[in-house]
């Protein structure tokens, strides 16, 4: 039986050819996405914003009546609650930010949670309370400092990883790579307002070491080439390594996507920004390998002796007694 063979064997896309006007639209998407992060902000959910979330289902009803919800819920005194669709139609989540004093008390954030749910079950008696959350702005304070420095030291670590394993600039080339992917997959958080929780965290995380593992692949298919073709010219070398990865990159790219589609439109509604994260990550991982990491090294002056070890007097000296030189 043959095997099926989604990318053929004398595949040879010139890929470098258009490093250039890549790299300039991927440093704008860069620029966009914090651009967005810093204008519209991320819709941080209870575990970084703090406050008291609900979610609800109207169980006789086809749509959630958002603005009559806003309204009730403002009547309480705790003033303009952030209420968003959640899953279906007639599913929403309801996240009021609690004053301080009142989600440092236990008691009186219950007691909180308890108005809130007497008053949409008063007003409405087809609603059914799926869960409430409460979380302080301490804590969730705490959440975010720890998950931005999560990120920053997985980053680094990875970058000191190649590094060593490689060299410098392929280090640079890989935490640069990693950059790309999560300030995009934040721009995305911030331009459709998807809600941005530990969860996510998690995402980027997954995202990171997708992209790392598809890094490594193509650099290490790279550092072979450059011992193997010392006169090849640097940027045909590297499409010569991308070609030569494409099949591994196509079949595992692939395999993720047939698990993660069919979670991301039937899946449950509490993991849609998880599963969205990731499906986005793994589009923008694979192509940062190609058109992030790889063009970097010609412009960072790695060459067919950068593998090489540098001759010393030593090996001079051993070669003249053997009568090579």
């Amino acid at each position: 039986m043959k095997l099926l063979k989604l990318v053929p064997d004398d595949t040879n896309i010139k890929f470098l050819k258009w490093r250039v006007p890549f790299f300039v639209v991927s440093l704008l998407l860069i620029a966009a996405s914090w651009a967005l992060v810093m204008t519209k902000g991320l819709n941080y959910g209870v575990d970084f914003a703090g406050g008291l979330e609900v979610r609800a289902t109207f169980t006789e009803s086809s749509e959630a009546p958002i603005p009559q919800l806003r309204t009730d819920i403002e009547g309480l005194g705790y003033g303009s609650p952030v209420v968003q669709r959640f899953g279906e139609d007639n599913q929403v989540s309801i996240r009021v930010r609690l004053p301080d004093e009142v989600s440092a008390d236990k008691e009186a954030a219950q007691e909180a949670a308890t108005a809130v749910i007497e008053e949409l079950q008063g007003n409405y008696p087809d609603i059914r309370i799926d869960g409430n959350d409460n979380v302080s702005g301490k804590v969730s304070g705490e959440f975010r400092e720890d998950a931005v420095y999560a990120l920053i030291y997985a980053m680094l670590a990875v970058a000191l990883y190649i590094w060593i394993r490689f060299e410098w600039q392929f280090g640079v080339g890989a935490l640069f790579a990693l950059f790309h992917d999560v300030s995009l997959t934040l721009g995305m958080f911030a331009l459709f307002q998807l809600e941005f929780s530990l969860q996510i965290i998690a995402a980027i995380l997954a995202i990171i070491g997708y992209s790392l593992n598809d890094t490594i692949v193509v650099y290490d298919r790279i550092r072979e080439n450059l011992k193997k073709y010392r006169k090849m010219h640097l940027p045909d070398l590297l499409d010569l390594s991308v070609n030569e990865t494409l099949a591994r990159t196509v079949m595992t790219s692939l395999t993720l996507l047939v698990a993660l589609l069919p979670l991301l439109f039937f899946g449950p509604a509490s993991l849609f920004g998880l599963t969205a994260g990731i499906t986005f990550g793994l589009f923008v991982g694979t192509y940062s390998s190609v058109y992030m990491a790889s063009p970097l090294l010609v412009w960072m002056g790695v060459n067919s002796d950068s593998f090489v070890p540098e001759e010393t007097v030593a090996d001079r000296q051993e070669k003249k007694l053997r009568g090579e030189v």
